[in-house]
């Protein structure tokens, strides 16, 4: 399968007033998993819209393998965006059955495998005869997930795929995930708010704030970026004096802060000092870059 980079130069968006994109730039090299994550209304799902051309820009420019995708058909047969339905019971959709829902897509797809599409709805468990509108979100999540994994298409992308899925059926999906990637290596983009979970498939990680990418980077090297300095007070702000802190927290005379260093920079900071140091996983990392000391409600 010949695969190209998917190239956004300047993105611009905004509904109404709110600037959603901020002449973002971004490249997603073929051959590996993304992770991207950020917080609601960051722009994430807006995003992958654009970049598939299932949604406008006010200004910028998306090119596969150097092609603009707009209204470019060669382009789009090579990408996917398979996303959460949202119609209702009087749709057109929804009062298809899966078995019709995925012929359609079999249409809009140049590389679709009828033969793993009817493997996956056999591991979920899917009735194909079932109608789309009598789905659970849960089983909405497993069609939305095959029709992404049976496109075949060079670069996928799914907006939130284990919405509504219990803990099983989310381990399946990683697996058939993974299988697929060793299989194919074809490109994967995955938005996702479970990131722990999602964390140890995600090669590289794109983290996405207020309309800017902030972060681009493989995920273990981003990772090993970030400690956990905690201790006495004033032991704990010698060693972090001259490194850079993005979270506090204290307790009395404990204090616990979140540093951002190389390992080398760290070693030295911290020694002979009475401090502890800990690692921070992706979820944590993201919290320190993107929580701006709020909590999200939504």
């Amino acid at each position: 399968m010949e695969q190209k980079a998917l190239q956004a130069q300047g993105l611009n968006k905004s509904y109404g007033k709110k600037q959603v994109l901020k002449d973002l730039n971004l490249t997603i090299e073929p051959g590996r998993i993304y992770g991207l994550i950020g917080r609601n209304g960051a722009g994430k799902t807006t995003l992958l819209g654009i970049l598939t051309a299932q949604n406008t820009r006010d200004g910028g420019q998306v090119t596969y393998g150097g092609q603009e995708v707009w209204e470019n058909p060669a382009a789009l047969g090579q990408l996917c965006f398979s996303r959460e339905f949202s119609g209702g019971q009087n749709s057109a959709a929804g009062s298809l059955k899966i078995k019709d829902y995925l012929r359609i897509a079999s249409v809009y797809y140049p590389h679709w495998d009828e033969a793993y599409a009817r493997r996956i709805v056999s591991r979920f468990g899917l009735d194909l005869k079932k109608r789309i509108a009598k789905l659970s979100k849960g089983m909405m999540s497993m069609v939305t997930i095959t029709v992404a994994l049976a496109s075949r298409a060079p670069i996928t992308m799914l907006d939130e795929p284990v919405a509504g899925l219990d803990v099983v059926a989310r381990e399946l999906f990683y697996k058939l995930l993974l299988e697929d990637y060793t299989e194919t290596g074809r490109t994967f983009v995955i938005s996702t708010h479970i990131i722990e979970e999602a964390a140890n498939v995600f090669e590289e990680v794109i983290i996405l704030d207020e309309g800017c990418i902030l972060e681009k980077a493989p995920t273990e090297e981003l990772v090993s970026q970030f400690h956990c300095l905690s201790g006495r007070e004033d032991v704990v702000d010698q060693a972090a004096r001259g490194l850079t802190v993005l979270t506090t927290e204290q307790m009395g005379r404990h204090k616990a802060v979140t540093v951002r260093c190389g390992a080398e920079q760290l070693r030295q900071a911290a020694a002979g000092l009475d401090v502890d140091i800990s690692p921070l996983n992706l979820q944590k990392v993201f919290v320190a870059l993107c929580g701006h000391g709020e909590v999200d409600h939504v």
